[in-house]
């Protein structure tokens, strides 16, 4: 009698994990044999066959990185991608190793933490995005009225669809990416989008005192346009409404220009918007919260037009106000209504959302007196990963700013539970949406659909938990799951061939490329997730895991802030974390800003004035902090005092840099060096060879008496 339902098939698969023991055996077919440990302790033993090969991982815009020699790569310790062929064989299943993904040279380097690593993926997707969209690489200017949501796989336009969401979300990604490289093409198309969306999407009514966003243009064949009050995305479940996400979605990009620029002109349409969101979305009852859907001609949440949105409530719809927009507009201005709107939106998540009686995942679907809505849609009784993730990264967020014991305890319930449920402990990375119980007979939750994994879920995965790591630090695993996250995401999602993103891989890492999910481009799919991580991951891990400090890039216009004052805080951290360190304006050191505050008073002006400031975390008595790496010369700033103790930290700056010939060492705030400093100088020069060149720039008198002392003035170029 056959046996049904037997694995004894061979196919190819991932296995992510931390080498615990290599062999050499003699034995066919083999360079090496390792025991590879799983994030969740299970163990395979690997067989490195003759035709595998090795990369390091690369950033976009790198060429193909070669790993070291095969005896330098497998040493324990070090955490891997194994992708291959699984035999189910008589004694045991027997896994062969085709390609090594490798994440940095040695065992315990990350590329991906590198102080430049996410500064130099926003700047890729920034020149996809503008090439792209507007044709930058030609000579073209930045004009929105050639802005399409929908994109193919090479960036290539599709139709004449304007959205309103993406649009928004793409002109939050020139905006942030401007923050952290200073290009001064992402600051015009921030401030062009932003002005495009105002003159093109926005319905202000003065008297009212409110704003909304239209959710669609249509641009016809001959020129003229369409405008679509309710949305045209999700049909009976979506359409036909405007959807409370849109209208908090279309603040994105205003509000992260906001941070750079200032404005009033910017403003109020932020202050009218939120006003239209409390007058119409908010349940005035004694329920509170926000709707989900309001008919698009009489505002009403409880209209019987919306169907099966009538009264309905969601995580969008209630909590998607603080990442989107409501964050950033505190940072911008510390207003307290906007502070006690943030407060109120989380205690309305603790009370709400959580559900550990029922389930390992939160519930995000409610009727209006915060019941569970489990049978709504495509949705049912199910979750989305990235959501649950999206809270606790959001929580801790908030954390910072008003301390909670709710906020923690949640955000802790949610990151504890997720790794067992909602993540791929065997290849790395989260899933979309799952069944939020177990059914009779199953051991496992189910994936709805199917096994694949979306970009925006990897980066709610990555920030929660390097937020968590860094702000409480109290689980050790949690920086473990944020570098294992962070590795699958650099490994698999990044198109090094067409540029950009992937929307979704499979479960293996493979890239999926079939219908909407193949572009770069969709009602799903823009500029705001994956500059978001880029722009959020440098700040987490530099300022909060691997204490570096971080330059940052403002444009005021004149008199765009009150009292002249410009807040430059990146996110919320903990009180006292971090500080501004250094400012400068128009290229020059300027010294009117307070440190703890962060707080830049800005000097009378008739023009925008360009601002670079560096914030450092809080107490720091050597930092590093890498300018650029061009040609293979590295340009680094030292501060503070390198000596003994701290010597091993510019050591592991440099050397976690790729072909470096030569660096420039910007000594104007270096208070002291010590003889183990200029020793390490020298060494460093003299292993790189004849060819190497060392120069030092804005050296005080004490470091050039420190390095004639040394005699070290005529080996080094003294600037």
């Amino acid at each position: 009698m056959t046996t049904k339902n037997q694995l004894n098939f061979s196919f190819s698969d991932l296995i992510a994990g931390y080498i615990r023991k290599v062999d050499f055996p003699d034995v066919f077919d083999s360079q090496g044999e390792v025991e590879l440990e799983t994030s969740d302790g299970r163990f395979y033993t690997v067989k490195i066959t003759a035709a595998c090969y090795a990369e390091l991982v690369r950033n976009l815009g790198e060429p193909f990185q070669v790993a070291p020699e095969l005896k330098d790569i497998l040493t324990e310790g070090r955490f891997v991608h194994a992708y291959g062929l699984f035999y189910p064989e008589s004694d045991r299943l027997k896994f062969e190793a085709k390609h090594l993904l490798l994440f940095g040279r040695n065992t315990n380097e990350l590329r991906f933490e590198e102080q430049n690593w996410w500064i130099k993926q926003i700047q890729q997707l920034l020149n996809f995005y503008l090439e792209s969209q507007f044709n930058v690489y030609e000579g073209e200017t930045i004009d929105f009225k050639n802005f399409r949501t929908d994109l193919s796989a090479e960036g290539a336009k599709l139709d004449g669809v304007q959205n309103l969401d993406t649009i928004s979300r793409l002109v939050y990604g020139f905006a942030s990416a401007y923050l952290i490289t200073g290009d001064d093409r992402a600051l015009d198309a921030a401030k062009k989008g932003t002005e495009y969306m105002q003159k093109h999407f926005r319905h202000q009514n003065k008297s009212e005192g409110i704003c909304y966003w239209y959710s669609q243009i249509d641009i016809q064949s001959d020129g003229s346009v369409r405008k679509y009050m309710g949305s045209t995305a999700g049909g009976d479940e979506g359409g036909n409404a405007i959807p409370c996400y849109e209208q908090i979605y279309a603040l994105a990009g205003p509000t992260q220009t906001y941070r750079v620029t200032g404005g009033n002109h910017i403003k109020e349409d932020l202050d009218d918007t939120i006003s239209f969101l409390n007058r119409y979305y908010k349940d005035h009852g004694p329920f509170g919260g926000y709707y989900s859907h309001i008919d698009p001609v009489t505002f009403d949440g409880e209209a019987d037009s919306l169907g099966i949105n009538k009264a309905k409530k969601n995580w969008n719809s209630v909590g998607d106000h603080a990442p989107a927009y409501l964050i950033n507009l505190y940072l911008a201005t510390e207003d307290e209504s906007y502070s006690t709107f943030l407060e109120d939106t989380f205690d309305t998540i603790c009370e709400h959302f959580p559900d550990y009686g029922y389930s390992p995942f939160m519930n995000e679907k409610f009727y209006k007196d915060w019941s569970h809505d489990l049978n709504w849609g495509i949705h049912q009784a199910r979750c989305v990963v990235g959501h649950n993730l999206k809270v606790a990264w959001n929580l801790t967020r908030m954390h910072s700013l008003k301390p909670k014991e709710s906020y923690k305890v949640f955000a802790h319930q949610i990151a504890d539970a997720i790794p067992g449920s909602g993540c791929d402990n065997q290849r790395g990375g989260w899933y979309d949406m799952m069944e939020r119980t177990l059914k009779d007979g199953e051991e496992n939750h189910r994936l709805v659909w199917h096994d694949r994994k979306a970009w925006w879920q990897q980066e709610q995965g990555i920030l929660a938990y390097y937020i968590m790591a860094g702000v409480y630090d109290d689980k050790p695993e949690y920086l473990k799951f944020a570098r294992e996250g962070t590795a699958f995401y650099n490994g698999w999602f990044l198109d090094y061939e067409e540029g950009g993103i992937y929307f979704n891989v499979l479960a293996n890492g493979q890239p999926y490329a079939l219908g909407t999910e193949r572009g770069k481009g969709s009602h799903s799919m823009a500029g705001y997730h994956s500059f978001e991580l880029c722009y959020l991951a440098a700040i987490y891990t530099n300022l909060l895991i691997n204490k570096q400090s971080m330059d940052f890039f403002f444009c005021p216009e004149p008199n765009a802030w009150e009292n002249n004052i410009l807040r430059v805080a990146p996110d919320l951290l903990p009180k006292g974390s971090i500080e501004l360190s250094e400012v400068w304006i128009a290229g020059k050191s300027y010294d009117n800003f307070d440190k703890e505050k962060m707080h830049i008073f800005l000097p009378e002006s008739d023009k925008a004035l360009q601002i670079r400031c560096r914030i450092a975390p809080a107490g720091l008595t050597f930092d590093a902090d890498l300018i650029k790496f061009e040609d293979g010369i590295a340009s680094f700033a030292l501060k503070g005092k390198l000596t003994r103790s701290t010597v091993s930290k510019l050591k592991k700056s440099v050397e976690n840099l790729n072909g470096v010939r030569g660096l420039i060492l910007d000594l104007n705030d270096l208070d002291e060096i010590s003889d183990i400093g200029w020793n390490y100088l020298l060494f460093t020069k003299q292993r790189a060879g004849a060819d190497y060149t060392l120069k030092i720039t804005n050296a005080n008198e004490s470091v050039k008496q420190s390095l004639k002392d040394a005699e070290l003035d005529e080996e080094f170029q003294l600037a």
